[in-house]
């Protein structure tokens, strides 16, 4: 079941820290740990302000997509539950109230960039991000 969380629970903040830490490890091993650890308190910080739709199975939050305005800031799911279509859920989701959509991804993320190519994004230009490594950036217009 997907919900839009309005007020995040100290519980819920914590649960989608744990899955941000994780799946970021899992999909970037070309990045190292430290960096994804280094920048948990500022993560802490802003997942309350961004707006948050997750995917709760037996009330346990398995996946979500964090927002901030029309930017994806992510998709992230718990490793069991990955290719199992809940990331695309959560991205028909958000499609269905936004006219366009952007986002980042990391040109060695492939199973990313594939995913958010079948999902009808195209890609706009190019950069090196902060540590480095060379990032698209991401466009999706209904």
């Amino acid at each position: 079941m997907i919900k839009k969380i309005n007020n995040l629970s100290p519980n819920e903040l914590e649960e989608i820290i744990q899955i941000w830490l994780t799946a970021n490890g899992e999909a970037h091993p070309f990045i190292p740990a430290s960096y994804w650890r280094d920048n948990l308190d500022f993560v802490r910080e802003q997942l309350p302000q961004a707006t948050l739709y997750v995917y709760h199975e037996k009330n346990k939050i398995i996946a979500f997509l964090g927002m901030n305005e029309q930017y994806i800031s992510g998709i992230f799911v718990k490793r069991p539950y990955r290719s199992q279509g809940i990331g695309q859920k959560l991205l028909n989701t958000v499609k269905n109230n936004h006219e366009r959509l952007t986002l980042s991804v990391y040109a060695k993320n492939q199973k990313a960039v594939k995913f958010y190519m079948n999902q009808g994004f195209k890609q706009l230009n190019e950069q090196l991000d902060n540590t480095g490594e060379l990032e698209y950036h991401l466009v999706w217009e209904k």
